[in-house]
C-alpha cells in the first residue's frame, strides 16, 4: 500500500470514527434534555394545580363569609323593622289611652252634680225626694247612680300588655342569639318560642329565623322544611316571600339545581318588581351559567 493511500484510509477511518463519536454523544444527550423537560413541565403542572385548589379553598371561604353576611344584613333589616314596628305600638297605645282619658272625661261630666243635691233644701216635697233617691245625705253615690266603669277597664288592659311584653321579650332573647352568631342557642329557643306561642303575631318571624339559624350553620334540609312549615301554616305572613326565596337558596347549596331552578322562577312569577324577586333572578341567572345556558 503506498504512502497516498494509507494517508487517504486513515483520514477516512478517523472521519468515520469522528462521526460515530458525534452521532453517540446526540443521542446520549436528547433523552437526558427530553427527560429534563419533562420534568419541568410536571413540576409547573403541580404548581398550576396547587394554585387551582388553593384559589378554590378561598372561593369556598368567600362563599361562606357571603353567607354570613347575608344572615347579618337580614337580621339589621329585621331589628329595623322591629324598630318601626314598635313605634308604631307605642303611637297605637298612646292614641288608645288618649282616647280611653277622653271617654273617661265625658263620662264623669254626664253623672249629675250630687252637692247640689245634698245642700239644697227640697222644695217640691215627695217629688223631688223621689229624683234623689240614688244619692245620700253625704254625697255617696247609691244604688241608683250609674256603675263606675274606669275602673273595670283597667285591669283587663293593664294584664294583656304585660302579657305582650313578656312575649316580646322571650322572642328579643331568641332573636339575641342570632344577631350575636350563637346560632344552634337561637334555634333552640325560637323553637321553644312556636311550641309555646304557635298562634301569637310573632310567631311567624319566630318560624322565619329559626329557618335562617338553620340555613346559616348548614343544615339546609331541615332549614328547608322550617321554612316550608312557615309557608303552610302562615302563608299570608310578610315573611312568606322571603322564606319561599330561602327553600331554593337551600336547594342551590344542596346541588338541588333545578329543584332551586323551579323554586326561583316561581318567586320570579309571584313576586314581581320586588327585592326578592330580584334576588332570585340573580340565584337563577348563576345556575344557567352553571348549566351552559
Amino acid at each position: 500500500m503506498s504512502v497516498l493511500q494509507r494517508r487517504w484510509y486513515s483520514g477516512t477511518v478517523l472521519a468515520v470514527a469522528i462521526t460515530v463519536l458525534g452521532t453517540l454523544s446526540a443521542l446520549g444527550q436528547s433523552p437526558s434534555g427530553l427527560a429534563d423537560r419533562v420534568t419541568m413541565v410536571e413540576q409547573q403542572l403541580q404548581s398550576t394545580q396547587q394554585g387551582t385548589l388553593s384559589l378554590l379553598n378561598r372561593i369556598g371561604g368567600l362563599e361562606q363569609q357571603i353567607r354570613q353576611q347575608r344572615g347579618r344584613i337580614e337580621v339589621l333589616q329585621h331589628q329595623i323593622q322591629l324598630m318601626s314596628q314598635r313605634q308604631k305600638v307605642q303611637y297605637l297605645d298612646l292614641d288608645a289611652r288618649i282616647s280611653h282619658l277622653e271617654k273617661t272625661l265625658r263620662s264623669s261630666t254626664s253623672i249629675p252634680p250630687i252637692t247640689a243635691v245634698t245642700t239644697t233644701p227640697s222644695t217640691n216635697g215627695p217629688a223631688a225626694a223621689s229624683s234623689a233617691a240614688g244619692v245620700t245625705r253625704k254625697g255617696v253615690i247609691g244604688k241608683g247612680s250609674p256603675p263606675a266603669t274606669a275602673k273595670q277597664h283597667t285591669k283587663p288592659v293593664a294584664a294583656v300588655a304585660a302579657s305582650e311584653q313578656a312575649l316580646q321579650r322571650s322572642y328579643n332573647s331568641a332573636f339575641q342569639f342570632l344577631r350575636d352568631g350563637d346560632y344552634a342557642e337561637s334555634a333552640r329557643r325560637f323553637a321553644a318560642f312556636l311550641k309555646a306561642h304557635p298562634n301569637t303575631k310573632l310567631a311567624p318571624n319566630a318560624a322565619y329565623w329559626l329557618g335562617e339559624s338553620y340555613y346559616v350553620t348548614g343544615n339546609y334540609q331541615v332549614a328547608i322544611d322550617t321554612f316550608r312549615k312557615l309557608l303552610n301554616r302562615y302563608p299570608a305572613s310578610s315573611k312568606a316571600p322571603a322564606a319561599e326565596l330561602k327553600i331554593g337558596y337551600c336547594q342551590f347549596e344542596l346541588q338541588r339545581f333545578k329543584d332551586a331552578a323551579a323554586t326561583f322562577q316561581q318567586v320570579i312569577a309571584a313576586y314581581p318588581g320586588t327585592e326578592i324577586a330580584r334576588l332570585a333572578q340573580g340565584r337563577l341567572r348563576t345556575i344557567q351559567l352553571q348549566s351552559g345556558h
